[in-house]
This record gives C-alpha cells, structure tokens and sequence, in this order.
C-alpha cells in the first residue's frame, strides 16, 4: 500500500517539478516567437519589394524619357534631303516608349499595393495580384527592349545581306541615347524578373 501511495504522489507531482516547470516555458516561449518571426520576414519583404519597384520605376522611366527624346540633325543636307534620325522613325521604337510608358504607370499605381502589404504582411489576395501583373509585364517589358535592341544593333553594325547601313558612324548622339534607353529596359524588366521570384517565395511561406 506504501509503494503504491509514494507512486501515484509520484506522478502527481511530476507535472510541478522545477524542471518540468522550465521544458514548458521554453516551449512556449518557442511557439510564440515563430509566428512573429514569420511576420518580420514577411514585412522584411514587403520593404524590399516596395524599393525594387521604386528602381524599376526609375529605370523605366529613363528608358522612356530617354527614348521619347532621341532625335538628332545633321548639320549638312542637300537641295532635296535633309539627315534626320528620331525614334518616331521606325515603328520599334514607338512600341518601345509605348511599353515602357506603360510599366513606368503600372509600377507607380502599384505601389499603394505594396505598401499595404508592409502594413498587411499576411495579405495573400495582394500578393498574388501583382505576381500576377508583375508576370505579365516582365513579358511587355523584355518583348520592348528584345526588339529595339536588335533595331540598335543594325544601326551599329549594319547588314550587308538586306543593305541596311550602319548609321551610328554619323548620328552618334542618336545611337548612345537609343542604346542607354535599352539598356535602362533591359533593368526595369531584369528587377520586373526578381519581383516575380520574391512574390512567389512570399506566397509559398504563407
């Protein structure tokens, strides 16, 4: 009967020992500090998220602006021609402007958006939309800046099999203002990439 009683005090008093006491605050210790780590992380990338855009906003812009711009005379002409280059010239560079117009506007009617997802780090339904967006823009944005690339490089190098001369040797500031606005693109759709790949972490970690 002795054994029997010392037993079940035994028991009983397990769940009031000291070290019994600190397992369980440390456990919950644990418990508590994950969901706000996970809140930390996910604001941590909604900050991040709104600084990549305000780049791309710049880059996309300066591509635009920079593009728009380009046009250039030469200071000699004929009776009948006078030698002209702007980028309103040839069909690939309006489409340029166009479409970086365009995700200069989309980048700045979404940051509202991410900012609200710093304020909302467990808003889903937001970051989905503009990974959504965000794809298809990426695909806009490459398609521009592909196509006027390609136009650049003509007028650099030519092409002797289709008689396309090589202009950049006389319209100089024509050629280094089209090639610094591809390059500008070629950024915004570089930074429109990375924004897709850390949407689609953030969302994978809800």
């Amino acid at each position: 009967m002795d054994s029997t009683k010392n037993t079940e005090e035994t028991a009983t008093n397990i769940p009031e020992s000291k070290s019994t006491k600190g397992k369980h605050v440390v456990y919950t210790a644990t418990t508590t500090a994950t969901p706000h780590h996970q809140a930390r992380w996910k604001r941590g990338v909604g900050i991040f998220d709104f600084i990549l855009r305000i780049c791309a906003l710049v880059a996309a812009l300066a591509a635009t602006t920079t593009m728009g711009t380009t046009d250039q005379t030469l200071p000699f002409f004929t009776q009948f021609f006078q030698f002209q280059a702007s980028y309103d010239d040839l069909p690939t560079f309006m489409f340029f402007v166009v479409a970086n117009a365009i995700a200069s506007g989309y980048l700045v009617l979404s940051l509202p958006f991410s900012i609200v997802g710093i304020v909302r780090p467990h808003a889903a339904g937001i970051k989905l939309l503009l990974l959504i967006l965000d794809t298809v823009l990426v695909a806009f944005t490459t398609a521009a800046a592909a196509a006027a690339a390609a136009i650049v490089y003509l007028a650099h190098n030519g092409n002797s099999n289709t008689n396309w001369l090589a202009i950049c040797q006389q319209f100089t500031d024509f050629c280094q203002r089209v090639s610094g606005a591809v390059v500008a693109s070629f950024i915004a759709a570089a930074i429109f990439i990375f924004l897709v790949v850390l949407s689609a972490v953030a969302l994978r970690r809800h």
